[in-house]
């Protein structure tokens, strides 16, 4: 087929094509005409032998996925595996700007590996296309190390393993006396060198726990990703005083539970605005890191402890633990007796949640909210004359209302996607909420879900309706978010007027939701670090272990939160110290 226009028809193929019986196998640049040949699948499988080095069995194909770096590498070879008609074993996975790479051997699996193109759907329900050619001998294949240098390396992999600890000390690898001596060149940066260094691992320390790297001038991760696979054990990670410049590298890891990470040295260090960022980053790849070095430099003026900063950062728990079954949470008051960590989750969500919504700027919300996520509003009563209604403003969000007309009108009010949630939510009127009036029902979890309802009162502060006080009760379904926080989901939010005694106490109770018979006892560094910021903020020591709590011991995010409450006047007289 000859295709003739101007240089704009020169755009990609677009995966979507529905020619099934047929393949583009060329496209080349003639002048401003473009040429694209379709021939038949099978003429194209028959030549595949004809085109390569030998045409035997035995030759090499290099297999790319154009886009493949967005994708999980698990993922994406699993998915390739099987939707491949013959079992295959890649060869040199590495990636090419934004293209993922591999190799195979063998015509007849080069040719069923084509036939897989277009069959895999992304989670965006897009096709991943694959690229099959002939190809040179794989790097690591070309350079691989012979029998003695193997035999050499294993020598001294075993040479620096400790039993005890299940832990393999392999820090300036090159350098090492033994392999110097036979002349042997190990530069973990090269392909053939890290797999040959894994497959020692894989085949003579399979239970290896902890894992060093450090000063060996890694500025790529490629290599090493194989680990996820060939010893997945791997819990502590040292990759210090190596040359990595972005957490990408670090994305390859993903798949690895590692709770302990090192990275002092690397410039990617340096690459963060702020702590909640660099930890939110590091996390998203690890998200059972427990432990990580370096902790992150104190960006804030606020000081933080300088001892937390010593020996590497304690990260909070996982907040929703592993388990194999759904664990089943009875409904409770706000006083829930159950996990520490899940109540202060839950709490300190909502806290977060509402002090944007009232900041009269509630487009701080969309971080809230997960990209596909559902929102609904409800009152009570849906009356012939809308206007008549002391809950008018909300009349036009509504539901509930009795027996639409149209069938339309059931599914018109429900808001999808974050931004039109978000956009829904700031045409609401302004409000405060009493937060002391909160009572959350925590009611179901499972490993990747939380469920939880809220129930409280709050005031209109803004137009004709000022000063009305309001009930509310709302339930969120939400997943762990990568921050440490929860994502939602889905979102229903109900509406009424409040009765005679809820309007009589609202507000009347301003004392922080959490009492000081709840809070856990404080390490010596949580000490410190509640002095510390009350010594800056003039606040008394209650209070600021209150703010240092509400924000996760975050002392930065914690200093944020006290400067902006104290700006607009929402932090109470008691709460400061008496200056006599």
């Amino acid at each position: 087929m000859v295709r003739q226009g101007s240089c704009r028809d020169a755009t990609p193929h677009t995966p979507y094509s529905t020619r099934r019986d047929k393949r583009r196998v060329k496209r080349q640049r003639e002048g401003h005409i473009h040429i694209t040949v379709w021939r038949e699948r099978k003429t194209l499988r028959r030549e595949m032998g004809e085109n390569t080095q030998d045409g035997t069995p035995g030759s090499w194909f290099k297999i790319t996925i154009p886009y493949g770096r967005k994708y999980d590498k698990t993922w994406l070879m699993n998915s390739i595996q099987s939707h491949c008609s013959v079992p295959f074993t890649p060869v040199d996975f590495h990636y090419v700007k934004n293209q993922a790479r591999f190799f195979v051997q063998d015509a007849g699996t080069a040719s069923a590996l084509k036939d897989v193109s277009y069959k895999i759907w992304d989670e965006k329900n897009r096709k991943i296309s694959i690229f099959v050619n002939p190809s040179t001998v794989p790097y690591s294949v070309r350079y691989k190390l012979e029998p003695e240098e193997m035999e050499q390396l294993k020598l001294t992999i075993n040479k620096r393993y400790d039993v005890s600890q299940q832990a393999l000390d392999l820090q300036s690898l090159r350098f090492d006396p033994d392999l110097v001596g036979h002349d042997i060149d190990m530069i973990l940066n090269r392909r053939n060198c890290m797999a040959a260094t894994l497959q020692i691992i894989e085949e003579n320390h399979p239970e290896l726990l902890s894992l060093n790297l450090s000063n060996n001038k890694l500025y790529g991760l490629d290599g090493l990703s194989d680990i996820i696979q060939m010893v997945p054990t791997v819990r502590i990670l040292n990759l210090s005083k190596n040359e990595l410049n972005l957490v990408w590298e670090l994305n390859k890891m993903k798949g690895l539970d590692l709770e302990e990470l090192w990275l002092e040295g690397n410039p990617l260090c340096d690459t963060f605005p702020d702590q909640p960022t660099y930890i939110s980053a590091i996390k998203d790849c690890f998200p059972k890191l427990l432990r990580l070095h370096p902790g992150p430099p104190p960006w804030s003026p606020l000081p933080t402890s300088s001892s937390l900063l010593q020996d590497g950062q304690e990260l909070s728990p996982p907040v929703i633990t592993d388990t194999d079954t759904p664990c089943l949470i009875k409904p409770c008051k706000e006083s829930y007796k159950g996990s520490d960590a899940l109540k202060s989750l839950v709490l300190q969500f909502l806290q977060q949640y509402y002090l944007i919504y009232d900041s009269g700027d509630r487009r701080g919300l969309l971080d809230a909210y997960h990209e596909e996520a559902c929102f609904s509003l409800a009152i009570p009563s849906s009356p012939e004359d809308p206007a008549l209604s002391s809950l008018c403003e909300y009349f036009k969000e509504s539901r509930n209302m009795k027996k639409p007309k149209e069938p339309s009108l059931c599914v018109q009010p429900l808001k999808h996607t974050k931004h039109n949630i978000v956009g829904s939510l700031c045409v609401l009127p302004k409000t405060q909420h009493d937060l002391s009036s909160f009572l959350v029902d925590m009611w179901f979890q499972t490993e990747k879900v939380l469920c939880f309802s809220v129930n409280g009162v709050f005031k209109e502060v803004e137009g004709k309706s000022q000063g009305s006080v309001r009930a509310f009760t709302r339930t969120f379904i939400a997943t762990p978010a990568s921050n440490s926080s929860l994502c939602i989901v889905n979102d229903e939010l109900f509406v009424r007027d409040a009765t005679p005694t809820e309007t009589q106490s609202a507000f009347s109770n301003q004392e922080p939701t959490l009492t000081p018979s709840s809070v856990p006892t404080l390490s010596q560094e949580q000490q410190k670090m509640v002095h510390a910021f009350s010594t800056q903020s003039g606040m008394k020591l209650e209070w600021s272990q209150k703010c240092l709590q509400d924000n996760e011991w975050n002392y930065t995010r914690a200093g944020q939160v006290f400067t902006m409450l104290k700006n607009e006047g929402k932090i109470p007289e008691e709460a400061f110290k008496q200056i006599t």
